[in-house]
Parts: structure tokens; C-alpha cells; sequence
């Protein structure tokens, strides 16, 4: 095997466009990012199960005079997805609250269009008497 030792044969290899002298940056694919949430949200899934079969005495649960037996950590499970949903709920109707009142606090576009009549267009108009 021979090694070059020579500078005059030194190539410049670039790996590809450049901008302000420096690399290109390479760009973010939505699929990456997909699939970090599809990851993470399976990495809960996994805690909830866990969570559920380590949680599995029965305890009597009332709701509105209605009474059961669930699983604590079904029955736990249950009381946070109904909190989730109460401020999805209370997050929303905030939303389309501001997003109707700024609709009723915008002006509508005047429609009336004014043009300077002849005597507006003379130059020397805006000019005070004194001042020439």
C-alpha cells in the first residue's frame, strides 16, 4: 500500500452545499419527530399498565349514587382521564371566548372612499399665508 506524502495532491472534498461558508444544516423530518412521540407515548402506556396491575384491590367507588367495585388503579386511572378532560374542556371554551371577543372588537373596513376634490390638490394649500 503507498501513502501520498505529497500537499500538491491534497483534494478538498466537500459533503455538500454551503451556506455563509459553513455546512448546510441538515434538515428536521416530521417523521422523527412522530416517532419520539410515538415512542414516548408508549413509554406512558407502559407506566399506566404497570401502574394498574400493581394496583388491583378492589375498592368501592360511588359516583352520583351510582356504586361499584373497580380496581384502584382503573378507578384512578378514570379519575385522572376525567380531569384531563375537564380543563380540555374548560381550555377550549377559553379559546373560543377570546377568539369571539376579538372577532366583535375588530372594525369593519370603511367602504367609502374619499378623493381630493380639485381645490384639495394644489400644492401650496397646506402652506400658512405668512410663511411664503
Amino acid at each position: 500500500m503507498t501513502r501520498f506524502t505529497d500537499s500538491t495532491h491534497s483534494t478538498n472534498v466537500q459533503s455538500g452545499p454551503r451556506v455563509n461558508d459553513r455546512p448546510r444544516p441538515v434538515p428536521r423530518v416530521r417523521v422523527e419527530s412522530s416517532l419520539v412521540a410515538f415512542a414516548a407515548s408508549a413509554v406512558v402506556l407502559l407506566l399506566l399498565l404497570i401502574f394498574i396491575l400493581q394496583n388491583g384491590q378492589r375498592t368501592e367507588v360511588y359516583f352520583f349514587g351510582a356504586q361499584g367495585q373497580l380496581p384502584m388503579g382503573v378507578a384512578l386511572l378514570l379519575a385522572a382521564v376525567f380531569g384531563v378532560l375537564l380543563v380540555t374542556v374548560h381550555v377550549t371554551m377559553r379559546r373560543l371566548q377570546l377568539r369571539l371577543s376579538t372577532r366583535s372588537h375588530r372594525t369593519a373596513p370603511s367602504t367609502t372612499i374619499t378623493r381630493p376634490g380639485p381645490a384639495d390638490t394644489d400644492p401650496g394649500a397646506d402652506i400658512p399665508e405668512g410663511r411664503n
